[in-house]
């Protein structure tokens, strides 16, 4: 380990000082928290602070770096993104002034953006975790698979044949995910360099395949975990091998984890400093990185995380599998990234059904809330030529159903693969009209929402989403909706409510509904366009 001695932190302040007084010349804005993704107000550069953005499961490490802080005298800022919001916000420029690092699971996708190449002063991998399968003893048994034989061939066998079902992240907003997805597309391709379109297209009825067995998807790993134990029907989930031992030792899960035969994709952790940082930012970078490759930091890491070192002599915590594993080629283009992730929006994954309950009444007409959820939702329809995760998917049946005293209407449009315009262009109409109007039927819309989704058929992803500036005054009450909700098949139990907290809302109220539904309350109380935006956007990677 290296720490920083009395005369280098000296030299350090003296960097940071003059660089500070340089960014607070040319800056002043705040970084922005987990819960709002679009572009954040600026915050100036903080001497001895470190501004990084990063993956959101990095939040296990905060005792590392608070170790870290008191060893080097840096403190660590980490601001949570997934991969493609993280690239975008660094390869637009958006990120200079606003962060002094980036720390994702990979910086493989970045690479692909050539404008992004300019932006980045230095990387130095931290730590290490691949992909794995967790797998429930029953389902193992089941299966009669052993664990160091298993291939992805055997669990896409194991999916077709509907012997096994499992649970991934959204890889268009988790690192976990996308990383899963071209572990997946790379074991069925049979891919022995980078992934070619070629390759894809010529796995693409075994991807179909395998992506019927998903049973659960999220924004990120914890609420994936949580969602896991609370459904209790699914076999498996598909995630970092650190996120899964970490579970057994948290959640007290028992799953076997399991690091395909034909190879995985790992996850590298580089700690990567910005060309834009000030002076001082770099040389903190520099003394954080020293410490975290040292031994006793990496020591610190596997054991708390489950994250397999980097540093030489530095032993992997005890659960660790030694055995090596072929590292499964990345995209080798940006083009194939981002058509494997179209197709998997579009194509590959279960459809959804997602029905998004919405207070209209007379309160919305307040400091423009209505607008305000106009503008987030108009945002969500896109184009017809969006990009992947900018609008609602191939597929997808989207509801609208307005409420204030009572559920105004029901509004359903589905959008159709290859001519998407017509239901965006519907779905934006039927926003547009939207009026404030009458009292707060929260309980009594909710119980129409799962109405409605009963009536439906086929395989698909289910969500109800709840939009609300107040408290429940009409309609049945949290009584009538709990022993409504009790009295739901089980299959419509799965569907959970992700709640907006937004205007002034009751918090109690919507955690209550989010929690007996397994949903999620995401808050929009910023006060400004871009926090319900963020919520609405921050949803879609549960839907």
């Amino acid at each position: 380990m290296r720490a920083t001695t009395g005369s280098a932190r000296t030299r350090l302040a003296a960097l940071a000082c003059a660089a500070a007084l340089a960014a607070l010349a040319a800056a002043g804005c705040t970084s922005p928290s987990p819960d709002k993704p679009a572009e954040p107000k600026q915050t100036a550069y903080k001497e001895g602070t470190l501004r990084v953005l990063a993956s959101s499961e990095l939040a296990d490490m905060q005792p590392v770096l608070d170790q870290a802080r008191k060893a080097t005298g840096v403190s660590v800022k980490l601001t949570s993104s997934g991969t493609l919001d993280a690239v975008e916000q660094i390869a637009s420029g958006k990120a200079d002034g606003q962060y002094d690092a980036i720390w994702l699971s990979s910086n493989d996708y970045l690479r692909l953006r050539p404008e992004a190449a300019g932006k980045l002063s230095s990387e130095s991998p931290v730590m290490s975790s691949p992909v794995a399968l967790g797998v429930k003893p029953q389902a193992l048994a089941r299966l009669g698979w052993k664990p160091e034989e298993v291939t992805w061939s055997a669990v896409h066998e194991a999916v077709a044949a509907g012997k096994l079902s499992y649970g991934m992240t959204d890889p268009v907003r988790s690192n976990s995910g996308f990383s899963a997805l071209v572990s997946v597309a790379s074991g069925l391709s049979g891919a022995q360099a980078a992934l070619t379109e070629a390759d894809v297209k010529g796995a693409q009825p075994r991807l179909k395949q395998f992506f019927t067995g998903q049973k659960l998807t999220s924004g990120s790993s914890g609420w994936l975990a949580t969602a896991y134990a609370k459904r209790g029907d699914v076999d498996a989930l598909v995630n970092y091998e650190s996120v899964l031992l970490s579970m057994n030792r948290d959640s007290k899960t028992d799953l076997t984890v399991i690091r395909p035969l034909d190879g995985v994709v790992t996850a590298h952790y580089p700690l990567t400093l910005l060309t834009s940082a000030p002076a001082g930012a770099r040389e903190s970078g520099r003394a954080l990185t020293d410490y975290l490759r040292g031994a006793e930091a990496q020591k610190s890491i596997t054991e708390r995380t489950f994250r397999r070192p980097v540093a030489p002599g530095v032993a992997p915590a005890a659960g660790l599998n030694a055995d090596k594993r072929r590292e499964l080629p990345f995209p080798g283009t940006r083009s194939v990234a981002d058509g494997l992730l179209s197709s998997y929006e579009n194509e590959l994954r279960r459809p959804s059904r997602t029905v998004y309950v919405l207070d209209t009444s007379g309160s919305m007409s307040e400091q423009d809330r209505i607008g305000r959820l106009k503008s987030a939702l108009t945002e969500l329809t896109g184009t017809g030529g969006s990009g992947t995760g900018q609008r609602f998917r191939d597929r997808e049946e989207v509801t609208l159903l307005p409420f204030g005293g009572k559920v105004k209407k029901v509004l359903t449009h589905v959008v159709e693969p290859g001519n998407p315009g017509p239901a965006l262009d519907a779905i934006r109409g039927d926003v547009k009209s939207l009026s404030p109007e009458g009292g707060t039927a929260v309980y009594s819309s909710l119980e129409a929402a799962y109405q409605h989704l009963g009536k439906g058929g086929g395989d698909a992803f289910t969500s109800i989403v709840l939009m609300t500036d107040g408290q429940n005054t009409e309609g049945v009450g949290a009584k009538h909706f709990d022993s409504f909700y009790a009295g739901l098949p089980e299959d419509q139990k799965r569907t959970p409510v992700f709640a907006v907290l937004f205007g002034d809302s009751d918090r109690k109220e919507l955690t209550h509904i989010t929690e007996l539904t397994g949903g999620r309350l995401f808050d929009a109380t910023g006060g400004d366009d871009r926090s319900l935006n963020g919520a609405f956007e921050e949803i879609r990677g549960y839907q």
